[in-house]
């Protein structure tokens, strides 16, 4: 089996010197990397060109279109068996090739995702974040995870589709807004098996601040409505969670000038959510210091999502704007 690795570029150097570096690693070995600088200001091409003797690697420079496009960009150049989608801020474990390899040989899947974790060179933001992206307690419950609800949609980070999904259903029709989710669905509307490969983790970097992490939270938050607006059909009452603790959030708030009893009520149920990502995030990092920044994580990760959920709900499906 060849694989194709597909890395859209925009904008980071530092992290696709990063990713190459642990792709030289692999031990199943049988794969090229395609990596495709989405007009970026800042390019790679340096950096790509060190590692030029050390990859089958090709670099390629295109006008900017956003993630989705850029992956159709590199599925038209591809000479794998296996195009494998990664995101230019993911590092890959030495044995990834190899597990997905054993796996889709075993299972016959014609797509796959894989979950994300966060590695020990994290910053404690980052692993905050990564936290928040995979916690229980958050809509990162129902992503990468073999208890998701519905039918499984990778996401693209961690994913990947046989030649022949390639050949029958083409690529991304949406360049960004849920463009994965949307590809993964008409994947199983071709019939073509779609699964998790629950050992093929990445390590995913995401973002380096808080700042960032709402901006794209809010960006997730809005591209489940566009989803909607393609599938009415895949919008679960799981998909209102954020927006509900959002707006829960504020009318606490209001409660606290209004009626007092009833907002420390709400505060204590709040309290108790908190508290229980505290012990949990301390579980896994162990890092008490991790633990409390995976609380502002957390309450990022919700609001944020929400927060774009609303706008979009209301502007799209309430007031029927395009």
């Amino acid at each position: 089996m060849f694989f194709s690795i597909i890395i859209p570029l925009y904008n980071r150097p530092q992290e696709i010197d990063e990713l190459l570096f642990t792709l030289t690693r692999q031990s199943y070995t049988q794969f090229e990397v395609l990596v495709i600088e989405d007009g970026s200001v800042n390019d790679a091409k340096a950096v790509v060109e060190k590692y030029s003797n050390k990859l089958d690697l090709k670099y390629y420079v295109k006008a900017n279109e956003g993630q989705g496009f850029t992956r159709n960009y590199g599925f038209e150049r591809a000479k794998g068996d296996y195009f494998v989608i990664f995101d230019s801020d993911c590092l890959i474990p030495e044995d990834y090739l190899e597990i997905v390899k054993d796996y889709l040989l075993a299972q016959g899947l014609d797509a796959y995702g894989g979950p994300d974790a966060a590695h020990d060179s994290f910053t404690p933001v980052q692993k905050a974040i990564s936290y928040a992206m995979t916690s229980p307690f958050t809509t990162g419950g129902i992503r990468g995870n073999a208890k998701h609800i519905g039918q499984f949609h990778p996401r693209s980070f961690n994913m990947g589709v046989s030649r022949v999904v390639w050949e029958k259903v083409g690529g991304f029709i949406l360049t960004r807004l849920g463009e994965d989710i949307e590809y993964s669905i008409r994947i199983h509307e071709h019939g073509f098996k779609i699964g998790l490969i629950p050992a093929a983790k990445v390590y995913h970097k995401r973002r380096t601040s808080f700042a960032q992490f709402y901006k794209q939270l809010h960006f997730f938050g809005r591209a489940r409505i566009n989803i909607y607006k393609h599938f009415p059909s895949e919008l679960k009452l799981v998909h209102f969670f954020p927006a509900v603790f959002t707006v829960g959030t504020l009318l606490t708030i209001v409660l606290h000038f209004i009626y007092p009893p009833l907002a420390y009520l709400c505060d204590a149920g709040i309290f108790l959510f908190f508290f229980l990502i505290f012990c949990h995030s301390w579980q896994v990092n162990r890092s008490v210091h991790v633990a409390f920044l995976s609380i502002i994580a957390a309450f990022i990760q919700l609001g944020a999502y929400g927060m774009g959920f609303i706008q979009d709900f209301v502007k799209r499906v309430v007031l029927k704007s395009a």
